[in-house]
């Protein structure tokens, strides 16, 4: 990618060797409401500026992919509706000239070609539950399978078949590692009932691991599965019902393709009364604050 827009701060970062954190854009344009999904941007690069890490929040701006943004930047992702931007996305918006959110497939394939090695999320795309008919699955686990880059998550959201997501997570070759846990979370809920095989005790190690991870040239990026606090999950009876209700409502009214996930999430949102977003905030702030302790071991081991 010849044309890329790094933010001076995030040059400056990263030509010093110092922590810096990438975020999607996403969870801006399409993932909150209006004016809360400014406010949370705002919040989102606080954490880590408190924290002595650069923010780097990725969108494409006017057709250019822009690693960092500004004010401008900022207000046409928030306030304004834009296309959300996957990888195959991305050439038709800079040949046109469009602006567009990044998602998490977008994101890490442009913070990698900048330098980024540690991105947050709130949760992973995965395989959709009727992918045996349908063959909807995200571009995210594809991305991930040429990508190297550490993405802190948690887990996937439970609209998704994480089972599948899981097989083909391994299949790709990308590790899943537990943060403190071999529970497996599931966005809304700690703990999906699937046990992952390996835990990184610290931030630390998450970072001796990505070092052992580029000695072997395997080219992968890695998913660091980071549960929400069990005190800040969702009710688990609640959420359980809420996403039935959700599954049922989309199949009769024949939601398909790329239209299911946000149909879920918004049906979701409605029925909890804005519970589920409250949770869905906390766990990006919880996955923000752990990207950021990677992405300083992960500067000071380079250091």
């Amino acid at each position: 990618m010849t044309t890329l827009n790094i933010a001076p701060e995030v040059e400056l970062a990263l030509g010093e060797g110092r922590p810096v954190v990438a975020l999607e854009s996403t969870i801006i344009s399409h993932g909150l409401p209006r004016p809360r999904n400014r406010e949370a941007a705002h919040e989102f690069e606080s954490i880590l500026r408190d924290a002595g890490v650069t923010p780097a929040t990725i969108a494409v701006i006017d057709g250019i992919p822009t690693v960092g943004l500004d004010d401008a930047g900022l207000a046409i992702i928030a306030d304004h509706d834009i296309a959300k931007a996957s990888v195959r996305d991305l050439p038709i918006l800079m040949a046109k000239g469009l602006s567009g959110a990044t998602t998490v497939a977008a994101t890490a394939h442009i913070a990698a070609r900048a330098g980024i090695r540690v991105f947050a999320t709130g949760g992973l795309g995965g395989v959709h539950r009727d992918a045996s008919e349908s063959f909807d699955e995200s571009a995210d686990l594809s991305t991930l399978a040429v990508t190297n880059i550490t993405v802190v998550s948690a887990g996937v959201k439970s609209v998704l078949d994480i089972a599948a997501t899981l097989e083909r997570l391994e299949t790709l070759s990308v590790p899943v590692i537990g943060y403190g846990t071999t529970k497996f979370p599931s966005f809304w809920l700690t703990d999906s009932g699937f046990t992952l095989d390996w835990l990184a005790k610290d931030a630390d190690e998450v970072a001796r691991i990505m070092r052992a991870h580029d000695d072997t040239s395997h080219g992968q990026g890695i998913v660091i599965a980071n549960p929400i606090p069990v005190e800040k999950q969702w009710d688990p009876g609640e959420h359980d019902h809420v996403l039935a209700e959700a599954l049922l409502a989309a199949e009769r009214a024949d939601i398909r393709g790329k239209a299911v996930t946000p149909f879920l999430l918004g049906y979701i949102v409605d029925a909890s009364a804005g519970r589920s977003l409250e949770v869905n905030l906390d766990l990006a702030r919880n996955n923000i604050r752990v990207a950021g302790d990677i992405a300083t071991a992960w500067a000071r081991l380079n250091s």
